[in-house]
């Protein structure tokens, strides 16, 4: 049961780096601090007053950062492997119990897969915002996914299994979502 919770958190807090980059990494490192979460072995530098001051600052800055119109979009292109090298790490750094190479291989694709995915969801949504409100509704976006961020990470560190379910539910409905446009543009073609 400890592999899964470990796996349930480390996926969790990389579906949390698909919205916010920074901020699963800075909440991971807190819950460190806190007694409430152990990184595996390898990567306690997390849990560290050097990565809490860069975490914190990185966090500060990109949040504001999405707040800036033009800038909110050109960050969702950076953003995209950045959230899946996060999602990755932090995948990697709570999964314990298993052979290092199965917990690398499940951190890329677990972990940087969902971190992937949602960041490619939640792109698409300010694209979408962009396009019908010409960027000025994009700071709801932002503040959405600021605090869905923030909850999710949260939930990850506290409730992992919960986390797991959450996580489970949005992989199939981005898929059935891709699904169903697939169909459509088959069939009007």
């Amino acid at each position: 049961m400890e592999i899964a919770l470990s796996i349930f958190l480390g996926i969790g807090l990389a579906a949390s780096a698909g919205l916010r980059v920074f901020l699963p990494l800075l909440v991971a490192n807190i819950a460190h601090y806190a007694g409430w979460v152990n990184f595996s072995d390898g990567f306690d530098w997390m849990g560290s007053l050097p990565a809490f001051i860069v975490f914190l600052s990185a966090t500060l800055i990109e949040v504001a950062a999405y707040y800036v119109p033009w800038l909110d979009n050109a960050l969702d292109t950076a953003a995209v492997p950045l959230s899946a090298i996060a999602g990755t790490l932090l995948s990697v750094s709570f999964i314990t119990g298993v052979d290092p190479v199965f917990q690398w291989i499940l951190g890329i694709i677990a972990g940087g897969g969902t971190a992937a995915l949602v960041k490619t969801a939640s792109a698409a949504t300010r694209a979408g915002s962009s396009a019908t409100t010409g960027g000025l509704g994009n700071w709801i976006v932002s503040s959405v996914e600021n605090i869905a961020s923030l909850i999710m990470s949260l939930i990850s560190v506290l409730v992992p299994i919960v986390a797991g379910i959450l996580i489970a539910g949005f992989i199939i409905y981005r898929l059935q979502k891709i699904a169903v446009r697939k169909t459509s543009e088959s069939g009007s073609n």
